[in-house]
């Protein structure tokens, strides 16, 4: 293949149309899909790296993806979430940096790291959540559950790759469904200490004013929390306290402004209000409510 060295050009047409369509960053965004493609460090792209012919042919079809607002991770197949890097597509929801605030909460109230813990992750997508719980609590045990056998391949793939295969059980299953908590219990831990939860919270009609890298490219299924974006909390609540041992605890993502909402919902089933965690922004993300 023959080596341009007028990179600088291309470089600058990259980012120049990245900054047109809104994107953030787009100079960062332009050495990322640049590193993609030359299969190397972030570190090492610069303005005048060279490229072959088909390495600037494979950057301009993805920087047309990425015009074309598809998610920057959807684009590469990956995305870095808490201590790990996880693979991603469109049939699981963009791991978030506001959903860390989970794993903080978790680390916070069970300091031994060396617990054999039972967790549970409703709603597990990509398996961000449990499976970076899994890498921190070296020997415990996790169900993932998922409506969508989609979402369970690609947590699946994730768990192998970081080596806690052995320790992750896979349930594809609707909480709606009226023998769901039975058909969790049927999974080995009868009980657990820990449930995590990033369930859809965003009201249906709120779907369509997303921005389209959400809206467009993450699975609707992940999104729609119902009418007013509470459908899902209301169910969870309704089951957690017989999947929950004595003394266990449920972490739960909250969209901005559900929270106090969330504990009110939960505490109506029983269950007593811990803490509402904020995450880096401020905004309480995470609601934890204990089994009596």
């Amino acid at each position: 293949m023959n080596e341009q060295p007028e990179m600088n050009d291309f470089f600058t047409e990259m980012v120049l149309k990245l900054g047109a369509a809104g994107i953030e960053q787009p100079r960062l965004e332009a050495r990322l899909l640049l590193a993609h493609v030359k299969k190397c460090e972030v570190a090492k792209i610069f303005s005048t790296i060279n490229l072959t012919d088909e390495e600037k042919q494979n950057a301009t079809e993805l920087l047309k993806r990425r015009l074309a607002h598809e998610p920057l991770d959807k684009i590469v197949g990956h995305r870095e979430f808490f201590k790990a890097d996880f693979i991603v597509n469109r049939d699981v929801l963009s791991p978030r940096p506001d959903t860390e605030t989970l794993i903080e909460s978790v680390l916070k109230y069970y300091t031994d790291l060396g617990a054999s813990l039972q967790i549970l992750d409703l709603g597990t997508g990509s398996g961000c959540i449990i499976e970076s719980l899994l890498l921190e609590y070296q020997t415990a045990h996790g169900v993932a559950v998922d409506v969508s056998a989609a979402a369970l391949a690609v947590a699946r793939k994730n768990a192998k790759k970081l080596g806690i295969l052995p320790r992750l059980d896979f349930v594809q299953a609707d909480w709606f469904a009226t023998d769901f908590a039975e058909n969790i219990s049927k999974c080995g831990a009868q009980k657990f200490d820990v449930i995590v939860t990033n369930p859809p919270y965003i009201p249906s009609g709120d779907i369509d004013d997303l921005a389209p890298e959400v809206r467009d490219f993450d699975p609707r299924s992940a999104l729609d929390g119902g009418a007013d974006g509470f459908d899902s909390y209301q169910r969870i609540a309704e089951i957690a306290p017989e999947l929950l041992v004595s003394g266990g605890r449920i972490f739960i993502e909250a969209g901005v402004g559900q929270a106090e909402r969330i504990a009110a919902i939960f505490a109506s089933k029983g269950l007593k209000l811990v803490e509402m965690r904020a995450d880096l922004a401020g905004i309480a993300r995470c609601v934890v409510m204990r089994k009596k």
